[in-house]
């Protein structure tokens, strides 16, 4: 395996032993009793209520909080669910851009987020986006362990999901990393990665030159994903024309990952490895500073 990638994967693991995965209020409820059997649903004992949403079993609705409040609302029992996490990766080419940290703060970022899994017991599983969304190879057991990750897709998640969807855990929390720039409706992945889970967060990881370009004049661009080139120059106008673009992109998959019940938030790779420091997932609840 390439050293470079084995210490990418030693970092995040290590800086993911400062983090532990902390379930957030919509996932508790597919936790309910989470570390106490093996086998879900067959406890009897009444925990909690929380708010019917689709899918949900009629059987467990408490009619009779309905006919007080008109709310739907199911009973929560003592469930014998295992906390699962998984972490989804693409794998296309524009997370490897040349010259920038996006694919070292790609693999440290999933690494980071299995140990933050294992930090709580929970089990964890590592999916990459490639022609198909495959599992990655020992993605299961500890970062140490991964097999390789490749960034040599030339196309982009959605696409991988029309081929072959991941095969993912019900009621788990599930972390989709990527840059997030292709076209296309954010709305219809975002609702697939949400079908039956209890949590998902959206993770943007952006190169600071995708932020914060700052060449200017005559250049070549390089279509990473096709090796398509275009001659362009760019200006003062043109970068602002771009950093518009960049935002009211960011603002659809915003908007859309509330639509779809997600949590999104952006890093920079550059910052990122500095510290790995996760502040805005710390903040939603998402992970605890220390170990649990």
């Amino acid at each position: 395996m390439d050293k470079t990638y084995e210490d990418h994967l030693r970092l995040g693991r290590q800086a993911g032993m400062r983090y532990a995965v902390a379930s957030p209020e919509n996932a508790r409820a597919g936790y309910a009793g989470a570390r106490l059997a093996n086998q879900p649903g067959s406890s009897l004992e009444f925990m909690d209520h929380r708010e019917y949403q689709p899918g949900d079993d009629l059987r467990r609705v408490d009619w009779s909080a309905f006919a007080r409040t008109d709310r739907l609302t199911v009973r929560l029992y003592r469930q014998e669910v295992n906390p699962h996490v998984d972490v989804l990766v693409d794998g296309s080419r524009s997370m490897a851009l040349e010259g920038t940290a996006k694919a070292e703060a790609t693999i440290g970022l999933a690494a980071l987020l299995a140990a933050a899994a294992e930090n709580v017991g929970f089990t964890h599983g590592t999916w990459l986006a490639a022609e198909s969304w495959q599992p990655l190879a020992n993605g299961t057991k500890s970062p140490d362990c991964w097999g390789p990750m490749d960034f040599d897709y030339a196309g982009n998640p959605s696409q991988s999901f029309e081929v072959l969807p991941p095969s993912l855990a019900p009621r788990g929390i599930r972390f989709f990393l990527s840059d997030l720039l292709w076209l296309g409706d954010p709305l219809a992945l975002l609702a697939r990665l949400a079908e039956k889970a209890a949590a998902v967060v959206v993770v943007q990881v952006l190169a600071d030159a995708d932020a914060n370009p700052t060449q200017r004049g005559n250049l070549r661009l390089v279509d990473v994903e096709t090796s398509a080139e275009r001659e362009v120059f760019v200006d003062a106008v043109a970068e602002r024309r771009y950093r518009t673009a960049l935002a009211r992109h960011q603002q659809n998959w915003n908007r859309a990952a509330r639509q779809a019940g997600a949590l999104m938030t952006t890093v920079v790779a550059e910052r990122l490895i500095e510290g790995w420091e996760l502040g805005d997932l710390v903040a939603a609840g998402v992970l605890k500073v220390g170990r649990q």
